[in-house]
């Protein structure tokens, strides 16, 4: 699923625009890599309920794709005097992608994570300027732009209209937003609204993804019933390095647990490395699938087929068998006849 085209302003130059993101956790894992940042990846989250985190924590932050609407009206107060929230204005179409992500990166202070050359000297450029300024640096950052449009979707026709599709088209159009806890308060950060907003307090005992959930089902809510274009996924700690940490601790360092326990703890650790180890391949290879060019191919595919006449002859086949689909899914639906029908 892609992000909204929603960037307030005017439309850059094409050598300088942002490409549309897909809303998954391999290609935000893959601009974390790229940003030059490491100890974090993310993960999609297919549920609200807290238990069901437990396997990820610590969670930093969550990245929530929702259809956009104009005028939404923030959930809580949007403050402007936390100078201690690093908070950019959205400057450009379809950077939200990327803003939603350097909205927690930018504010995690956590020992697992560095933030690399990158994103600190950017981090520092802009430490004293106002949000709309930040907004600018950032949509004019080459590194983080090109990172970025790394994922841009080739494209086979170049169009004389450059114009990105307005609020006012008949497509819809999503956003990403974050939320994460900052010194015992729950915020949203969109780059669409004046400043960060602040929406609960967090309680000593209380864990902070049991106070989000409401507000995250609050805007689920808005929309029309089957509305069911959300994704949300987690900013966490990476998986990997985390379990290679819990295996050294079980070898180096004494434990409660007996030598078979212990050795048995360690095997399934093992495992886990494993299985992450797997994901950052599967994650590599469908990100190469995602940036491989595949329209010329397919164009003289059809190209060939055309010319020794075996294009009409599938084409022919294909819509037959389309119109026989589309007839028994009918007869399928359609009440049964009166005489056929128990008594």
């Amino acid at each position: 699923m892609a992000e909204a085209n929603t960037g307030a302003g005017s439309m850059e130059e094409p050598e300088s625009s942002w490409c549309l993101i897909e809303s998954d956790p391999g290609v935000f894992t893959e601009l974390i890599r790229g940003f030059g940042c490491t100890g974090a990846q993310v993960e999609e989250i297919w549920t609200l309920e807290v238990d069901a985190f437990r396997h990820l924590e610590p969670i930093h932050g969550l990245i929530f794709l929702f259809k956009w609407v104009q005028d939404d009206k923030p959930a809580g107060r949007v403050v402007h005097d936390r100078s201690d929230i690093f908070f950019a204005r959205q400057m450009i179409q379809n950077a939200c992608a990327t803003q939603a992500l350097l909205s927690l990166l930018l504010n995690i202070r956590h020992p697992d994570i560095d933030l690399g050359h990158t994103l600190n000297s950017f981090k520092h450029f802009c430490q004293e300027l106002d949000p709309v300024s930040r907004g600018i640096c950032l949509s004019n950052e080459e590194k983080i732009r090109t990172v970025h449009n790394s994922f841009a979707r080739p494209e086979l026709f170049e169009l004389d209209t450059p114009d990105a599709p307005s609020e006012d088209d008949d497509d819809d159009v999503y956003h990403f937003v974050s939320y994460m806890p900052i010194k015992g308060r729950l915020f949203e950060l969109d780059g669409m609204h004046e400043g960060p907003i602040e929406l609960a307090d967090i309680g000593q005992d209380q864990n902070w993804l049991q106070v989000v959930r409401p507000f995250i089902e609050a805007r689920m809510q808005r929309y029309s019933v089957g509305e069911i274009h959300f994704n949300l996924m987690a900013l966490v700690s990476d998986r990997q390095r985390y379990y290679e940490r819990q295996i050294q601790l079980l070898v180096h360092q004494p434990s409660p647990l007996s030598h078979t326990e212990r050795q048995a703890e360690i095997a399934k650790l093992r495992t886990f490395v494993t299985l992450e180890q797997e994901k950052k391949r599967r994650y590599r290879q469908e990100n190469q699938r995602r940036r491989h060019n595949y329209l010329p191919f397919i164009v003289e595919v059809l190209k060939q087929l055309g010319e020794t006449g075996q294009l009409m002859p599938i084409y022919e086949k294909a819509k037959k068998q389309a119109k026989e689909q589309a007839n028994q899914e009918q007869a399928c639906n359609s009440p049964k006849n009166e005489a056929n029908q128990e008594p």
